[in-house]
């Protein structure tokens, strides 16, 4: 099984005005988009009331996930002919939110093609940035995500995809000047209801930490006097 448990923690460091950091335990599932409706799981279900969950409307344009990153990836003039996964917080007793959602896009041959950066925010606002493999994963800043941060920005993306351990790591320039490093860093482990149970007693209303902990960090920088730029239509 291509599924898994990837748990560890998310690290955010803030170089610039202001220095500001932070670390918390968390915990991403791994969903392999060919084996999703078939996970035998009592915990886990898909479009459906279960203690974690995946709806497919948390996600993309809220259709069908394979669909909808066939379209993103035929958009940049991209394609993946083999499995598409996702690494992505779950629904937790009916609740999400997911700052960052990554999809691994794979050849046939379980080479990487593409990866698909899926960024909310907390105005309930989506946008993907679709990168082919192989290629510098870097691109410009176009959607509005922190007061803290000015859309003059651009993302360096380094990632290593899936295996024994997973890393997502986000360098963010403002103006070309450093400004943030944030990344995860995770551990595999089996996707098994035992493991998925172990997964949230060590972290009880995750979905709903990672919310506070946005809003108490916003807070710390603005009494920081960090600078605030207006989410602007």
């Amino acid at each position: 099984m291509k599924s898994a448990i990837y748990e560890g923690s998310v690290t955010h460091a803030r170089i610039f005005p202001r220095r500001h950091a932070f670390r918390y335990r968390v915990f991403s599932l791994l969903l392999d988009l060919d084996e999703i409706d078939s996970l035998n799981l009592r915990l886990f279900g898909r479009n459906r009331a279960a203690v974690a969950s995946f709806f497919d409307r948390d996600h993309g344009d809220g259709g069908a996930p394979r669909d909808w990153a066939n379209a993103r990836l035929a958009e940049a003039g991209l394609a993946a002919d083999g499995p598409i996964r996702v690494l992505c917080y779950p629904r937790l007793l009916g609740y999400v939110f997911n700052p960052l959602s990554v999809w691994f896009c794979y050849r046939k041959d379980e080479s990487l093609a593409a990866t698909i950066y899926e960024v909310h925010n907390t105005f309930g606002e989506r946008h993907s940035y679709v990168l082919p493999a192989g290629a510098p994963q870097e691109c410009d800043k176009a959607f509005y995500v922190s007061p803290f941060l000015s859309l003059d920005c651009r993302y360096d993306f380094r990632i290593t995809p899936p295996g024994e351990d997973v890393l997502i790591a986000i360098r963010e320039s403002e103006g070309g000047r450093p400004v943030l490093n944030a990344a995860f860093a995770g551990t595999r482990k089996p996707l098994t209801d035992r493991t998925l149970l172990s997964a949230l007693l060590r972290h009880p209303l995750m979905t709903l930490k990672v919310v506070a902990a946005i809003h108490y960090e916003a807070f710390r920088l603005w009494l920081k006097r960090v600078p605030v730029h207006a989410h602007l239509s």
